[in-house]
């Protein structure tokens, strides 16, 4: 009996990624190794290390697997972020059973986006008018549907299974290492392949509205991840190209999330609690009788977060029972894929942030450790976003001690990142502890900041 093959985990980097489509695609067209070997002229074992991301593919290789397999440049298209990787990884180095280091530990840097972009304001005047036309809005404008049938021009299934793959592998990198590490790869990605998509008509009317809910997915990770690099007025403009493309993909559930999740919780990021309660109020009306009991959690809770940060305790309380109740009705395989990551995990995160708004510091540790113990080791960001605020909290209950040891423990989280988020919060940190000063604890915190994330120190 033959061996069976290693499993692959396409998101854990590029590499792995393209490993995992090269399998993807041999395997659909009925390929073994060894045969594609001969066909392109190298060895079986070679392709098998590729698949598996043990080697980094050579140029020559990628395009004579793309020719063999009739890939029709997608293969190719991906030689850039391989590209990008083998430099800044270097050669890969064997592990103690054989494995490869998957992906190197990262030190915040400064923005990859220009400083001119960065200092592209955010507009919460303009919010207003997009969540009216959303909400009026019957549905979106009609498909491009010009190619012949047939044609190869058309966009098709095979197409958007790569792309969607491409858009969770990027997720779980963004996760981990934070929008400054693979911002310019993502970018690249949606102005190659996601425009060469939407510049083809697709094969049918659902696999249009398909197409166009995977890009508002893409420009959703964009506006996220220029949050993320401190960019909020083109972040604005990200999520409100992913709004626009939702109604051309009929899509009025996610909308609604991007609506209240993504612009909601970006007004209040930048300091506009009421108008990020407008954004949640209307998606809230705007999806009902769509809403799935996790989609209505997510939008209860920045309602939630809105009046919190508005100081009204009665109402925060109020939308944070509803998200409870709507939560515990939910289960994973009915809802959709974007909002399986809110858990009850992820409604402790929210419901800490709301307490720490609201000033209630044991109550924001409480719900904190719920949402830290149930976290992924891989979701570095929000470990050190939490952890930071747990710090924070602790501070103000008069706890230093502890205070700075959970401090550092964030430190260490946000030196693995390039987040302006988590320098932000690392910040926030130092400046709560600011009244002690005097005490050893804070200045020796004061020079691990400096030694360890130097770009946080004050």
């Amino acid at each position: 009996m033959g061996q069976a093959p290693r499993a692959l985990q396409p998101s854990l980097s590029e590499r792995h990624f393209f490993g995992a489509e090269l399998r993807r695609r041999r395997e659909r067209a009925d390929l073994s190794q060894a045969r594609l070997g001969s066909m392109i002229r190298f060895s079986a074992d070679l392709i098998r290390r590729v698949e598996t991301a043990d080697r980094f593919p050579s140029r020559e290789f990628v395009e004579a697997c793309d020719k063999a397999l009739a890939a029709d440049g997608a293969l190719i298209r991906l030689l850039p972020l391989l590209e990008k990787t083998r430099n800044e990884e270097g050669p890969p180095p064997a592990g103690p059973a054989g494995g490869t280091k998957l992906l190197p530990t990262y030190s915040a840097q400064p923005s990859v986006i220009s400083e001119m972009v960065v200092r592209v304001p955010f507009q919460p005047g303009v919010l207003d008018r997009a969540a009216l036309d959303w909400l009026n809005a019957p549905s979106g404008p009609p498909l491009p549907m010009h190619t012949r049938p047939g044609s190869s021009d058309q966009v098709c299934d095979e197409d958007l299974f790569s792309a969607e793959t491409a858009l969770e592998m990027f997720r779980q990198l963004d996760h981990t290492h934070g929008a400054g590490r693979i911002h310019a790869q993502v970018q690249r990605y949606v102005e190659d392949e996601l425009n060469r998509l939407l510049a083809n008509s697709p094969a049918s009317k659902a696999i249009g509205r398909r197409l166009y809910t995977l890009a508002a997915g893409f420009f959703e990770l964009c506006g996220y991840q220029a949050v993320d690099t401190g960019a909020h007025g083109l972040a604005q403009r990200r999520y409100l190209r992913a709004l626009r493309l939702t109604q051309a993909a009929e899509d009025r559930l996610y909308g609604s999330y991007l609506l209240a999740v993504n612009i909601g919780h970006l007004a209040l990021h930048c300091g506009h609690p009421e108008p990020a309660l407008r954004m949640a109020l209307t998606a809230v009306r705007g999806g009902e009788g769509l809403a799935t009991p996790a989609v209505k959690a997510g939008l209860h809770a920045v309602v939630a977060r809105s009046h919190a940060r508005l100081g009204r305790e009665g109402e925060c309380l109020s939308h944070l029972d509803i998200a409870e109740r709507h939560l515990a009705r939910s289960r994973p395989e009915d809802e959709p894929t974007w909002i399986r990551y809110f858990t009850s995990a992820y409604l402790a995160d929210e419901m800490a942030h709301c307490f720490h708004d609201l000033g209630r510091p044991q109550q924001t540790q409480q719900h904190l450790g719920d949402a830290l113990a149930a976290l992924s080791p891989t979701h570095v960001r929000r470990l050190a976003i939490d952890t930071a605020l747990l710090a924070s909290s602790l501070a103000a209950a008069g706890r230093i001690d502890e205070a700075c040891v959970a401090a550092r423990e964030a430190v260490d989280h946000a030196a693995k990142t390039a987040s302006h988020r988590c320098l932000q919060r690392v910040v926030e940190v130092q400046a709560d502890l600011e009244p002690y000063r005097c005490e050893l604890e804070v200045r020796e915190l004061g020079e691990y900041v400096r030694h360890q994330l130097p770009l946080a120190a004050v």
